[in-house]
C-alpha cells in the first residue's frame, strides 16, 4: 500500500508569494501533493486558478483539488479540468463535493443541500470533449460521509476522501462503498481511500473555534491538536486502510516552509 501525504492550503495561501513557498515547499520536502479546496465565501484562490498558477510554477508536484459541483455547468466544469490536466500533464487529482451546508456558502452555492446528490447523480455521466486529459480517464473521487454519499461512491467514483470521520466511521463507510460498487458490478482500488485532516499545531483560538463550529458541527472534537496527535491519528486511519491523506492546518502559518518542515519532520516518514 503506497502511503502519500498531500498538503491542503485553505485560505493561507492566497497571495502570490505564499502560493509559491508553498508549492516550493511541498516539491523540495517530499510531500506528494497540492490541495485547495473551494468555498465560495471563504477567503480562498478559485482551486482551477490556483492550481493553473501553480502548475506553470513548478513541473512536479501533483495538483489536487476538492471542488465543488452542485451550482455548476458540468461540460464548463469537465472543459477545465480536462485542459488543466493537459497543461499540467497528467498531474491532477480530483475530489468532487457537495460542498458546506452552513447559510451563507449554501446561498452562494445556489442548491438546496437536500438536492445536491441528485445534482451529482445526474452530472457524473459521460460527456465527449477536446482537448481530452492526459489521464485517460481522468479519475473522479468522491467526499461526503452520509449514506447516500458513500452509495453513491460505490456506484460512481473511482475514489474516497471524506473529512470529519473516525478510523473507526471510515472503515465502516468503506464497507458500505465496497458494497455498492459491487452491487453495480465494478470496483474500486484498495489503494483509493483517503481522508482530509484538518489540524492545529497548538490549541486553537476561539475566533478559530467559533468558525470552524459554525460551518462544520463536529470539527472542533476531530481536529488533532498537536504534531504528535496528528501521527496518531494517521496512524490509526493507515491501521483500517487508508493510505492518501490530505494534511490541512486550521490556521494559516506564519511561514510555509517552517510549516511543512515541521510537518515533515513529525509524519514524513510515514509514506512510502
Amino acid at each position: 500500500m503506497k502511503i502519500r501525504i498531500g498538503v491542503g492550503a485553505a485560505g493561507a495561501s492566497a497571495t502570490p508569494g505564499a502560493l509559491a513557498e508553498l508549492v516550493g515547499s511541498i516539491d523540495q520536502l517530499g510531500f506528494d501533493s497540492l490541495w485547495l479546496s473551494e468555498v465560495l465565501t471563504g477567503p480562498v484562490l478559485d482551486p482551477v486558478v490556483g492550481l493553473a498558477w501553480a502548475a506553470a510554477h513548478n513541473p512536479r508536484v501533483k495538483l489536487g483539488t476538492t471542488m465543488l459541483l452542485p451550482g455548476r455547468n458540468v461540460l464548463r466544469l469537465a472543459k477545465q479540468l480536462a485542459s488543466l490536466d493537459v497543461l499540467c500533464d497528467g498531474r491532477l487529482l480530483v475530489t468532487l463535493v457537495p460542498g458546506l451546508t452552513y447559510p451563507p456558502e449554501r446561498e452562494a452555492i445556489g442548491v438546496e443541500p437536500k438536492h445536491r446528490g441528485a445534482f451529482i447523480d445526474d452530472a457524473l455521466r459521460d460527456v465527449k470533449l477536446s482537448p481530452l486529459p492526459v489521464q485517460r480517464p481522468l479519475e473522479v473521487w468522491l467526499g461526503g460521509n452520509v449514506p447516500a454519499a458513500l452509495e453513491r461512491c460505490g456506484r460512481l467514483s473511482d475514489g474516497w476522501l471524506p473529512s470529519l470521520c473516525t478510523p473507526e466511521e471510515a472503515a465502516a463507510g468503506r464497507v458500505v462503498i465496497e458494497d455498492a460498487a459491487a452491487r453495480a458490478g465494478r470496483s474500486i482500488s484498495p489503494e483509493h481511500f483517503g481522508m482530509s485532516i484538518g489540524y492545529a499545531r497548538e490549541a486553537i483560538d476561539p475566533a478559530t473555534a467559533r468558525t470552524m463550529a459554525a460551518r462544520r458541527p463536529r470539527a472542533l472534537e476531530l481536529t488533532p491538536v498537536g504534531l504528535p496527535a496528528l501521527r496518531q491519528l494517521l496512524e490509526r486511519f493507515i491501521a483500517v486502510g487508508f493510505s492518501k491523506f490530505v494534511l490541512r492546518p486550521v490556521a494559516p502559518p506564519a511561514s510555509w516552509r517552517a510549516e511543512l518542515e515541521a510537518l515533515s519532520a513529525a509524519v514524513g516518514d510515514l509514506q512510502t
